[in-house]
Formats: C-alpha cells, sequence, structure tokens
C-alpha cells in the first residue's frame, strides 16, 4: 500500500479523534478506542458508573462521522421487536410491511444493555455478528457502515440481566471511560456552561469515508511473527490457572483487526507488537472467566491478562521494506 495513502488515511482517522475531543475531556485513550472499532468494523462495550459520558461518547462519535444515530433505552419491559422492528399488515395494498426498529441505524447506542431480558439481548446477536436481521422469515441488511455501542453499569445489579458469554464475545473490545480528574472536571463545567458541546460539533467526514477508511485498515501488513504472538496470547488464556474459559478464536480475530486500526491510527502500514499489547485488556478480558482459585487469589480478568503478557515473549518483527 502507497506511503501516501496510508498518511492520508491516518490525517482522517486522527481528526475524528481531534473532534470527539471536543466533546470527551481529557479522555484520548478512550477515544482512539472507540474510533480503532469503527474503523475495524467491530462493536464496542462501555462499562462504567453512570454520568461518565457513555452516552456523549455515542453521540460525539455519530455526529463526527455524519452517520445515522439511535438510542435504545433498554428495560426489564421490552420485546424483540422493540429493537428489530415488526411486520404491519397495509389493508390498502393486502400486504405486510416491514417497519424498522431503532437497531437499523449507522451507530446504535444500546444503553443498559444488562437490563434488557436475555430474549431481547439475543435480538441483537444476529445483526451484530451477521449485519443483518430475519423478521417473519425475511432478511433485511444492516446499513453500512454499521456499529453497535453498548452501555452497562457494573456496579448496580439489582433488576439487570449479566450479558451471557455468547453475547459478550460480540463486542470487540470492553473499555471503561473512568472519572476526569480535578482540571478535567473544571474543564467540563466551563465547557457547558452556556451550551453543550454536543450540540455544537460539526462533522468532519461521511459515511462513504468511514466504509474508505474500513477497506484500508483491511490491508494493513501483518507480519507472521505477530501472528504467532496473537495466538500464543490466546492460547495462553485458555491454560492459565487462574481462567476456567478463555478467549475464543473471535478473540484473536478482535485483537488481529484492531491491531491493524491502530496502526493506521498511528501512521503506519504494518502492526507492531505494541499495538498487540495496549488491546490486549480491552479485547481479551472480556472474552476469560477467572476460576474461583484466581478469585481467592483476589485476581481479576484484567490482572490475569496483564500477566500472560508480561510472560509471553515479544517477537522482534522485521520491518516490511
Amino acid at each position: 500500500m502507497e506511503g501516501e495513502e496510508i498518511i492520508r488515511a491516518q490525517e482522517i482517522a486522527v481528526k475524528i479523534v481531534q473532534n470527539m475531543e471536543k466533546v470527551m475531556v481529557g479522555k484520548t485513550e478512550v477515544v482512539e478506542l472507540a474510533v480503532i472499532t469503527v474503523l475495524s468494523r467491530g462493536h464496542l462495550l462501555i462499562e462504567d458508573a453512570p454520568g461518565v459520558g457513555k452516552t456523549m461518547l455515542a453521540r460525539s462519535l455519530a455526529r463526527s462521522i455524519n452517520c445515522a444515530f439511535k438510542r435504545i433505552q433498554f428495560a426489564p419491559d421490552m420485546l424483540p421487536g422493540d429493537i428489530t422492528g415488526v411486520s404491519v399488515f397495509n389493508q390498502k395494498t393486502g400486504d405486510f410491511e416491514f417497519r424498522p426498529g431503532p437497531i437499523m441505524a449507522q451507530i446504535v447506542l444500546a444503553d443498559e444493555i444488562n437490563r434488557a431480558t436475555p430474549k431481547v439481548q439475543s435480538a441483537l446477536l444476529e445483526a451484530m455478528e451477521e449485519r443483518q436481521l430475519t423478521v417473519d422469515g425475511v432478511t433485511h441488511r444492516m446499513p453500512s457502515p454499521f456499529h453497535v455501542l453498548a452501555t452497562q453499569n457494573p456496579i448496580e445489579y439489582e433488576g439487570t440481566f449479566p450479558l451471557p458469554e455468547a453475547q459478550l464475545d460480540r463486542f470487540m473490545l470492553r473499555i471503561s471511560i473512568g472519572y476526569p480528574s480535578a482540571a478535567e472536571e473544571i474543564a467540563i463545567m466551563e465547557r457547558q456552561q452556556f451550551v453543550h458541546p454536543i450540540e455544537e460539533l460539526t462533522p468532519v467526514l461521511e459515511a462513504s469515508d468511514v466504509l474508505a477508511l474500513q477497506e484500508v485498515v483491511k490491508h494493513i501488513y501483518v507480519d507472521d511473527l505477530i501472528k504467532e504472538y496473537i495466538v500464543r496470547l490466546v492460547g495462553a488464556t485458555r491454560r492459565h490457572p487462574f481462567l476456567y474459559l478463555g478467549a475464543s478464536p473471535r478473540g484473536s480475530l478482535a485483537l488481529f483487526r484492531a491491531s491493524q486500526a491502530r496502526a493506521l491510527l498511528k501512521g503506519r502500514d504494518y502492526v507492531l507488537p505494541d499495538d498487540v499489547k495496549v488491546l490486549a485488556i480491552p479485547a481479551l478480558a472480556h472474552r476469560v472467566l477467572v476460576s474461583s482459585a484466581g478469585q481467592s487469589q483476589g485476581r481479576d480478568a484484567r490482572a490475569v491478562i496483564m500477566e500472560i503478557l508480561e510472560s509471553t515473549p515479544v517477537p522482534g518483527t522485521p520491518l516490511r521494506r
């Protein structure tokens, strides 16, 4: 791939990050991970306390890339049709017409996804993985690009339904936004004194540009040594004594694709081991389950993935000439 093409693609990707930072104060790493997920055609799970900016992250992303945005507030009394849409009989034409639900958008915010029942949660599975919906035997293609950002509160468990492993595995990355520093919190108050920055945010590119960037990401070079490194990391999760469920091959693919997107964001046409290391916890921690032995030792999934990173040799990757 030509160097000039990579530079142009990187400039566009960086513009998205810089535009979102007008709303997300001091959260460059979080914003970059959100953009990486979109560029690699994945879905993002945001797990954090209320009020830290989960909704603003989704809205600023949708506005920056000028995509159709829908927000779904999940609740225990929801039905699958509330998400996917329904077929309604039209008396004039004598045919059933499909009335699409809110999932039929380019950027979808699935707010508090763990408040919905498993039956409703599973309605997202086909759309997220297959990028299509089947309603009354008729298949409907999702719009392009299609990206789901789901949020959940890790603190409040009453009235919630934890996402099953099959659903968690559909998310490319899981992130936490975290609280701002004192200086950042003051900056947030000052920016919102008269008008919220999201109201003045303008697009920096179109949806078609996002599709072009996603194609560029696919051509980012990944050396065989990097591929072996990814497989070793994921394989180690299946053998670790403190994990009774390791990451699936979908975890390897997520780490592979996200690393390509990060390389592009950093202006390279090749992946480095550092790309893999930075993305290992967001890509793998939600795909593993800590055993009772690990819990008794006070370990969580992030800590175990960090141990695996520290114990797995990093390849000395030759740069492509």
